[in-house]
């Protein structure tokens, strides 16, 4: 089980790096947007992984990763934010490519966007004082007003992506918390967050995740579009 994290990192980015080279969905085209998109996510969430791990409110077992740390945090970590959302960004513009009309209606999109605003903000209302889910909750409700009032076709393409994703996620991030293993390659102090899970994964992960990947996946599709301008 040594390195555990590292291999899950990487196995979950070998298979959509080696079809961005297939003839028809040629993601490597996007490389140009997506690896600025990935700084940009990572410029917000490293500091913030940081942080939290520096003051304890997640931290990593050493049995599962390599020892190397930068700032606090794991290389794997490093490679997490990297690998994960190549793997997820990818999966979107495939089904995209394989399935033109993979969206979710205007009035699906609109009625979700609600319902998880309210439900985030409902949420906060009771545990404002728990830091992983009023950071978590506080930029996914900022990530998705913005987007939902100036880029609402990109939230109707995104959402069924990030639901198809919930699949590699559930199971990705139920071993890094401790599902099928004998201990927790991540832990969470469930002071800082609702201490409900999803089997072992925290509840906030889901948020944290859709906040993640819809960072990338906007500041890609900024970027293609100022590409195809010129």
């Amino acid at each position: 089980m040594n390195n555990l994290y590292l291999w899950l990192v990487l196995g979950s980015f070998s298979i959509p790096f080696l079809f961005s080279f297939h003839p028809r969905l040629q993601f490597y085209k996007k490389w140009r947007s997506f690896f600025p998109a990935v700084a940009i996510m990572m410029a917000i969430f490293i500091p913030w992984d940081s942080i939290f791990t520096a003051s304890g409110f997640w931290g990593f077992n050493d049995a599962y990763i390599t020892g190397t740390r930068i700032f606090h945090l794991p290389i794997e970590e490093w490679l997490f934010f990297i690998c994960i959302p190549y793997a997820c960004i990818f999966t979107h513009y495939a089904l995209h490519e394989l399935f033109p009309k993979f969206s979710f209606s205007e009035k699906f999109t609109s009625i979700f966007y609600v319902l998880l605003a309210s439900t985030l903000i409902i949420l906060l209302w009771y545990y404002y004082d728990h830091w992983y889910t009023f950071i978590n909750f506080i930029y996914a409700l900022i990530l998705l007003g913005v987007v939902y009032n100036y880029r609402k076709k990109w939230l109707m393409d995104f959402l069924p992506t990030y639901f198809i994703i919930f699949i590699p996620f559930f199971l990705v991030n139920g071993i890094l918390t401790g599902t099928g293993i004998e201990d927790q390659v991540v832990w969470y102090n469930d002071a800082e967050n609702m201490g409900l899970r999803l089997l072992t994964i925290p509840i906030e992960d889901t948020i944290y995740n859709l906040g993640m990947l819809l960072t990338v996946f906007v500041c890609t599709e900024l970027f293609e579009k100022q590409y195809n301008k010129a």
